[in-house]
């Protein structure tokens, strides 16, 4: 029960700064001598704590322990300003608190970590755009969007922005669509303008998914030349990647065979070369045939 009363002591002088001892008596309801006992305890275990008398007495805690000595191991102070340093790079702000808890722990800091928002060789307003997300989901703001979706129809949304998620490189708003009256996930780069609105909106809880719909999945070997390795690498698990001796990527992996996974393989052009299954093989070359068809038509 001390050992408790000891901690708790402790942490009331951290918050408050100092204390009276019939303050601290009366707070954990035991006799003004018990408290000083129980001061004597702390100092006597290494606690920098110590009394003056007069007017602004009292019971005081040295300033820098918290921060300095016993409550923080050098890995959480690393922790610490680890974790401000990723908010802050988020803000594309410097931080001055970082700077003082750094001299407060007595700790460097590497500038290990900057994001960028935006698109190489194509600024435009993406950084923007995150940080005005931000903060309508911070905010339980509405917010307006203008949204081109991937059938390439661009539409007009009111959202109630719920949380920004990275996944497979790319960066997704998850929302309650007003019109739809139902969540929705929408992929940053296709918000093509946003407005944030002067509505606010009570906090939903995001739906947990349902549990995946079982669909065929599709093995197959796929070989790459050596100039694929950039591309290789972004799209494909190195376990799944094999190296030849010629310098050509061998990748086997199994994927839902879907119209996604026709547009993808097409996406390499003439790059890949489909080693099983056949099926997939054909299905491929009956596409581009189709493409080519199409096109050559409306060159002549």
């Amino acid at each position: 029960m001390q050992e408790s009363r000891l901690f708790k002591i402790m942490y009331y002088l951290l918050d408050k700064g100092h204390a009276t001892a019939p303050e601290l008596a009366k707070k954990f309801e035991v006799s003004v001598r018990t408290i000083y006992r129980d001061i004597d305890a702390l100092s006597g275990a290494g606690i920098p704590v110590y009394a003056e008398t007069g007017r602004n007495g009292g019971i005081h805690l040295m300033d820098d322990f918290v921060l300095d000595k016993a409550v923080l191991s050098k890995e959480e102070k690393q922790e610490i300003l680890s974790a401000l340093q990723s908010v802050h790079a988020l803000q594309h702000t410097q931080s001055p608190t970082l700077q003082k808890l750094s001299a407060m722990f007595k700790l460097g800091f590497d500038d290990w970590l900057e994001v960028d928002f935006s698109r190489w060789g194509n600024p435009g307003n993406d950084n923007e755009k995150f940080d005005l997300l931000k903060f309508a989901v911070i905010h339980r703001r509405k917010v307006k969007i203008q949204y081109a979706n991937s059938c390439e129809r661009t539409s007009e949304r009111i959202v109630e922005p719920f949380r920004i998620v990275y996944k497979s490189m790319a960066w997704y708003l998850k929302a309650f669509c007003t019109q739809k009256q139902d969540w929705r996930i929408f992929k940053l780069n296709r918000i093509l303008n946003l407005e944030i609105l002067e509505e606010s909106f009570p906090l939903r809880g995001f739906p947990e998914p349902p549990e995946p719909v079982s669909q065929k999945s599709c093995r197959m070997e796929l070989r790459f030349p050596k100039e694929m390795a950039y591309r290789i690498y972004d799209e494909f698990d190195k376990t799944q990647i094999k190296r030849q001796p010629d310098g050509t990527f061998l990748v086997s992996v199994s994927m839902p065979q879907d119209a996604w996974l026709m547009g993808f393989l097409l996406s390499f052009g003439t790059q890949v070369e489909i080693r099983s299954p056949k099926s997939l093989k054909d299905a491929v070359a009956k596409m581009a045939k189709q493409i080519y068809e199409k096109n050559s038509e409306t060159l002549t």
